[in-house]
């Protein structure tokens, strides 16, 4: 299953990024990757062109499959066509990708599903370095859930069958929720507050800080509160277009955040990554090395670890879907 075929078709009538505005961080960064080359290499790089294509809701777009702007880039950027493996940018060819990725999609609209669909999401995680699957769909209307495998119930589990589809629906909670000031959201009512987010990074962490409530730690600078709010935020399934423009804008400001290309993500793909590192335990108790990780050529979110790998989650499949229990 191709999990970004569904997320192309979401917005397949997104208009394309506007030329001057991808221009300037598409140079910058093209010029790093000349500067950056080793200099023992006689040979100019290769090349390979990629298209700069329409965004869709909940992730970037640099894909082959739309028409859209040509931009020459290294052919070996990613580190996955030549095999040199892992290979971190500069600070300033970190925060020129970062952009270029932002600058693709800041125009775009993003596609709210209707409230009688469901966001199917597949996810991973590793326990003791073993990998453990599930999959679950949310209604957007906040009226259902269903996993796989399901939940055991509390009590005699005799007859429990965890391959069975558990489908659980009850009241829209949005309005209690609202009313009695919960941190609880629908899945609507957070890709809502996140829509009225402004893509200016600044002002975007500043309502996220003050309206995201994942809670404060004392002690906890804003670098590593962004930190923390941005690999929290990348864990939702849909996320406006403008506010993914907003999110690598913000990481290009953290202080110490480095892309490293020609990674893998957790479960094995081809990746980039966007990393801190922090020497020291930090108050959340976070210490090594922190990334998340991106689709080289689509910047869909594939997952993050923390702490020198030692958790890590991967997404394996997401979409948009009409009954639990269906796939993209």
């Amino acid at each position: 299953m191709n999990e970004l075929s569904p997320l192309r078709g979401l917005r397949a009538d997104a208009p394309l990024p506007d030329a001057d505005r991808l221009a300037a961080p598409r140079a910058r960064l093209t010029a790093a990757f000349r500067q950056e080359t080793r200099p023992e290499r006689a040979a100019l790089p290769r090349r390979r062109m990629i298209l700069i294509g329409a965004a869709t809701a909940g992730t970037l777009a640099l894909t082959t499959a739309t028409a859209g702007i040509i931009a020459t880039l290294p052919e070996d950027h990613t580190g996955t066509s030549t095999g040199q493996g892992p290979r971190p940018l500069s600070a300033g060819a970190s925060a020129d990708a970062l952009e270029l990725a932002a600058a693709t999609v800041e125009k775009h609209n993003g596609t709210e599903p209707g409230p009688k669909q469901w966001v199917y999401d597949k996810s991973t995680v590793f326990v003791q370095g073993k990998p453990q699957s599930s999959e679950e769909w949310t209604r957007w209307d906040g009226t259902g859930h269903a996993n796989l495998p399901g939940i055991p119930p509390a009590g005699d589990i005799s007859d429990f069958d965890p391959d069975k589809l558990q489908v659980w629906y009850g009241p829209n909670q949005e309005e209690k929720w609202k009313k009695e000031g919960y941190d609880d959201r629908s899945q609507r009512q957070f890709y809502r507050f996140l829509a009225t987010l402004p893509s200016d990074a600044d002002r975007m962490m500043k309502r996220i800080r003050q309206e995201h409530a994942i809670g404060t730690i004392a002690g906890e600078t804003r670098a590593q509160r962004d930190w923390r709010e941005i690999d929290v935020l990348y864990r939702s399934v849909l996320i406006p277009p403008n506010v993914q423009a907003g999110l690598f804008r913000a990481l290009a400001k953290i202080p110490g955040a480095r892309v490293t290309t020609g990674v893998k993500d957790p479960l094995g793909r081809a990746a980039i990554g966007v990393s801190v590192t922090y020497a020291d335990k930090t108050p959340s108790g976070w210490q090594g090395k922190q990334e998340i990780f991106f689709d080289p050529e689509s910047y869909a979110y594939l997952g993050q670890t923390h702490n020198d790998g030692q958790m890590a989650s991967a997404r394996a499949a997401w979409g948009v879907v009409n009954k639990p229990g269906t796939r993209p």
